[in-house]
């Protein structure tokens, strides 16, 4: 099995790499409400997902499912405008697989952007957020399974998973543009349901300060194939698990994409920096 999924990605490298001037030194993952949040690039070629070999289509609302070959100062960028999710049915394997593309395709930087569920009651609704560190509570590891030592090594160390030197980066692009950030622990959940009053409590109890559905796969992915990361959540909603307001995904959706902009300044600075 993992020699045919190696084989799937190599041929959708394959596929993308001519399209490229110079292989990508910089790969962009966005979530959801951040489908424009790659508008920003010079862009060379876009495609849809469908297009690619061996990639899904996106079945999740405000994901565009379309990868940009572009640059940002001269910088090789590949972005993809929409992820996959373990509560759509994609496997571990599957939701990483766009990460193992990039590193077919020689990605030694990977930016990823996501929506998430404000738990720290310092946070408002629309702060941006640098991962720090994550919470892996999905029961799921894209590593699980016969290893592929050409990608990376059977045990990864996980003690530094999001690069300091990144987040050192997004907090000088931030000052340098005056935007305030936050540093938090991301939880990633199976999802789709949302959190109850009583999981909030838990999460809160274990150091978490956002929670979501997605990137805790792909991090793991990078972090194995040898990739510096940065994590970067938009806070759309801050849970009170005292007084509990329903989440509507079109309210959170809005948030992402009212955070967008300042999210692009962060990347764009970040990327130029790098």
């Amino acid at each position: 099995m993992m020699k045919n999924y190696k084989h799937k990605a190599v041929q959708a490298a394959e596929f993308l790499k001519p399209h490229f001037k110079r292989l990508p030194e910089i790969g962009l993952l966005t979530g959801t409400g951040l489908g424009q949040s790659a508008e920003f690039l010079n862009v060379k070629a876009t495609f849809n997902y469908t297009d690619i070999p061996h990639l899904p289509a996106t079945t999740v609302e405000s994901h565009i499912g379309r990868l940009i070959v572009g640059s940002i100062q001269g910088k090789s960028v590949m972005a993809m405008q929409g992820r996959f999710h373990l509560y759509e049915g994609f496997s571990a394997l599957q939701v990483a697989f766009p990460i193992r593309v990039m590193q077919e395709l020689s990605v030694k930087t990977l930016i990823l952007c996501n929506a998430a569920g404000g738990l720290n009651p310092g946070f408002a609704a629309g702060d941006l957020m640098i991962i720090t560190d994550h919470i892996n509570l999905s029961g799921s590891n894209p590593l699980s399974g016969p290893n592929e030592d050409s990608w990376g090594i059977r045990f990864p160390d996980m003690s530094a998973a999001y690069s300091k030197k990144l987040v050192a980066l997004a907090e000088h692009a931030a000052k340098d543009s005056g935007l305030h950030l936050q540093k938090g622990v991301y939880a990633g959940l199976k999802g789709p349901s949302l959190e109850t009053p009583a999981e909030i409590r838990f999460l809160r109890a274990i150091g978490a300060d956002a929670v979501g559905f997605s990137t805790v796969q792909e991090v793991i992915a990078a972090v194995h194939a040898g990739m510096q990361v940065l994590g970067l959540s938009i806070i759309s909603n801050v849970h009170d698990p005292d007084a509990p307001v329903p989440a509507r995904v079109e309210e959170i959706i809005a948030v992402a994409k009212d955070a967008a902009v300042r999210l692009e300044t962060i990347i764009r600075k970040v990327a130029e920096s790098i």
